[in-house]
């Protein structure tokens, strides 16, 4: 994460002298770092839930990437669920990166990866928050417009908006990498963000990320579920929301996740907090909760997919498969009695 990459000034590490580690009259530096997290019950804990969360989001978003890529019929609602499990495969896979070094309170993997590694957890939190608004418009529309929807709603289209968002993802992520420098601190080196070249740098990007991965994709899905759930029920074409469930579950999680962070990282960009003990705790645990969205993914997929005494009775694959597929073809029941009720109204007029 991109708090467990950097160091507070604040904080005081531990030392030692090194005259007393080396035989007098050889050349050592003044101070040699320390490391304190094994003696640190908090730091102890983040490290066991960083390593559960990339075992559990690597192995379950290959699953799904497997199952959905290789598996299924290619639709549209798999292009949009493969899509999201590849953002967040890709951002598990790099997850190590950022556990090591804040266990071990030194950056060892060079320049190139501080910058990459910043840059590949922004991309995830974009990309995922950019396909979350087309997938949530996307419902909207077929909800709204069922046969224009029928006819226009293709596998290829699809796949031209999953580049855009993905495109869109990687422009906005690139302070992460302008930023993003490994500096030399008391004997060690740290990947540090280094917000110099403005004064108010700092809070311009953290204002712009709260405002482009949250704020507005938040109020555009807000709109499009409202008039999802409007529209059915003045239709009464369906008694409950299940058609929506795995994808409101997505959206619920990718918000609880990563809105205390955003709230935390304004609070780093406001000279005012700092000096303050909650801030570098908070930043920790809030990075850990927004990793956590990338492993809750896959688990959504299996147990929103069928009744709770189904899901004992058939095979992960098929959990997997039938909870992306479920909302693919109640969708396609929707359109086609859609479409059914309209052209009974045509011949009427």
């Amino acid at each position: 994460m991109d708090y467990l990459l950097d160091y507070d000034p604040n904080v005081d590490y531990n030392f030692t002298s090194d005259q007393e580690l080396f035989p007098p009259g050889e050349q050592t530096p003044v101070f040699k770092h320390e490391p304190t997290c094994s003696r640190e019950a908090l730091c102890v804990s983040l490290a066991i839930i960083n390593g559960g969360i990339f075992l559990l989001g690597f192995c379950g978003n290959a699953l799904v990437i497997w199952i959905s890529g290789f598996k299924m019929k290619k639709t549209v609602n798999t292009t949009w669920y493969l899509s999201l499990a590849i953002s967040d495969f890709v951002f598990c896979a790099f997850l190590p990166f950022s556990i090591a070094p804040a266990v071990m309170e030194e950056w060892v993997f060079g320049h190139f990866m501080c910058k990459a590694i910043s840059f590949m957890m922004f991309l995830n939190m974009f990309s995922s928050i950019f396909l979350l608004v087309i997938i949530s418009v996307d419902r909207c529309v077929s909800v709204m417009f069922p046969v224009w929807a029928q006819n226009q709603r293709t596998v290829r289209k699809a796949s031209v908006l999953v580049v855009l968002a993905w495109l869109l993802a990687f422009a906005v992520s690139i302070p992460s990498v302008l930023f993003r420098e490994v500096q030399h601190s008391l004997s060690r080196d740290i990947c540090i963000n280094a917000y110099t070249s403005h004064q108010h740098s700092h809070t311009i990007i953290a204002v712009t990320r709260f405002l482009t991965g949250f704020v507005v994709p938040f109020i555009i899905i807000v709109i499009c579920y409202s008039i999802i759930i409007v529209k059915l029920r003045s239709n009464r074409m369906t008694k409950s929301c299940k058609p929506f469930k795995v994808m409101t579950a997505l959206i619920a999680a990718f918000f609880i996740c990563w809105l205390p962070y955003h709230v935390f990282i304004l609070m780093e960009a406001k000279s005012s907090w700092h000096g303050h003990d909650i801030l570098p705790i908070g930043l920790k645990v809030t990075s850990s909760l927004a990793a956590a969205n990338s492993f809750l993914n896959p688990v959504l997929y299996v147990f929103m997919g069928n009744d709770f005494k189904r899901r004992f009775k058939n095979s992960v694959l098929s959990k997997i498969e039938n909870a992306m597929g479920e909302e693919g073809r109640t969708t396609s029941r929707y359109l086609s009695r859609s479409s059914s009720m309209d052209a009974r109204a045509s011949t009427h007029i």
